[in-house]
């Protein structure tokens, strides 16, 4: 990532390695089937995939940015494809944008100087049709290579979607070029960089809910509720990811914290810092778990059901990281993931609120077991605890969605097939240990 601390989210979290539908499979009622990528020129490591049966009515630049949604995306490209009616193109292109600007903020051989300019004018690349970016060496490149498609498709969508997706990008383009030189220093600057790079995924992604009248106004103008979506899953992937970052270079985890334990940050990673490397990982779960209540209430207002399993499946399988990593030696060893029939088994439940409540009951619980009679975030680490086991047995958060709740009908199950599916192949071949959380 570029800068001192680049780590991105779209999709209320950026999907880092690219993966896409092998085969053929079935998802939110349309077909979708292999084709070779639109530029035959350039190499992807998956084809892609289109929707089969919404051919005929989509244009050949629409074709390509779902192309582009599969080569770039792992574990969303479905979930987006599953959305109901305008929204799930609306939601493609706001994907493709963020992966787009994402992609120039990584690209480190981009000199600063050329770099900052194009993450704060981004968004006006939308209206300039001819407007293209050759120069990036990023595996996503083709997103900035093919940007005409993107931002014809873009202006072929409704003023409604326009104006939040250009909105986001605006915004985020200039969080990103703040922290380019900045590092994160305090819990509150970690929190500033988390909302740009993600909060504003969430509330983006929020108001394109609201505009596609799929769900109540209230959605897209709860913003507190959208960011706290947002900086669960980001922080998430910070904690998660730490010795991976500082075996490329990469500081994430906030100075304010870390700086409590130890001197330097890769000193965690030392066995003899051990127990201090514990302390600030529980710390930083701590803080993380602080957004789940707000999780519950975002969750617990929504109606449409693609828009529900597109928001419940990252959030759930959050929780079961956040649980993974807690208190274990193994942050600082290699990779925590979930294990794969987990990660599979919580895609199928969380399909209702009831579900979800429960996922989050049984991980609260699998943490509080977990916390140390000597852990310096104890009584902290048990109040949030406390508070989000009340939540999840609320009477008002199961109530809200009652009503509403069906049967799991044929386009969630086809759905979540897929999503199984998808998993299943992208963990072929990986050493055992589970599932990527967030398709990293």
């Amino acid at each position: 990532m570029a800068g001192v601390v680049g780590k991105s989210s779209v999709s209320f979290s950026v999907l880092k390695r690219s993966f896409s539908l092998r085969g053929s499979v079935l998802t939110g009622g349309c077909r979708l089937v292999t084709r070779p990528p639109p530029h035959p020129l350039r190499t992807h490591r998956h084809p892609a995939s289109v929707c089969f049966s919404c051919q005929d009515s989509m244009s050949e630049t629409l074709r390509s940015c779902y192309a582009y949604l599969n080569q770039t995306s792992r574990s969303f490209a479905a979930v987006i494809q599953a959305l109901d009616g305008e929204l799930r193109h609306a939601v493609c292109i706001f994907y493709l944008v963020l992966r787009a600007l994402d992609t120039v903020e990584d690209d480190m051989r981009i000199p600063l100087e050329k770099k900052v300019p194009l993450l704060q004018d981004f968004h006006s690349f939308l209206y300039q049709p001819e407007w293209s970016f050759a120069e990036s060496r990023e595996k996503d490149r083709q997103v900035l290579e093919d940007f005409p498609t993107i931002s014809m498709e873009f202006r072929n969508l409704g003023l409604e979607y326009q104006e939040v997706i250009s909105d986001i990008c605006h915004r985020m383009g200039a969080g990103m070029a703040e922290f380019l030189q900045k590092k994160v220093s305090s819990m509150k600057e970690w929190d500033q960089y988390c909302h740009y790079v993600a909060g504003l995924v969430g509330i983006g992604l929020s108001r394109l809910f609201s505009a596609s009248q799929l769900e109540d106004p209230e959605v897209g103008r709860d913003t507190e509720l959208a960011n706290s979506m947002g900086l669960f899953l980001q922080k998430t992937n910070i904690i998660r990811d730490y010795l991976e970052d500082q075996q490329e270079g990469r500081a994430f985890w906030p100075q304010e914290a870390w700086s409590q334990f130890t001197a330097r940050l890769e000193d965690l990673a030392h066995p003899q810092h051990l127990s201090s490397a514990l302390s600030c990982l529980n710390l930083l779960v701590t803080d993380a778990l602080h957004h789940v209540p707000d999780v519950i209430a975002y969750l617990s207002r929504l109606r449409n059901q693609s828009v529900f399993n597109f928001c419940a499946i990252p959030q759930v399988m959050a929780i079961a990281t956040l649980s993974a990593c807690y208190n274990n030696p193994q942050v600082f060893q290699g990779v925590v993931k979930i294990r794969k029939g987990q990660a599979v088994t919580l895609m199928m439940q969380a399909t209702n609120m009831s579900a979800v409540l429960s996922i989050i009951a049984q991980y609260t619980q699998e943490i509080l077991q977990k916390v140390s009679v000597t852990d310096p975030s104890r009584e902290k680490t048990l109040r949030i605890l406390s508070l989000i086991r009340e939540k999840s047995v609320s009477p008002a958060a199961l109530s809200s969605r009652a009503h509403h709740i069906s049967p799991v009908y044929v386009s969630a199950v086809m759905l979540l097939a897929a999503l199984s599916w998808q998993y299943l192949n992208a963990s072929a071949g990986q050493p055992p240990g589970g599932a990527d959380m967030q398709g990293h």
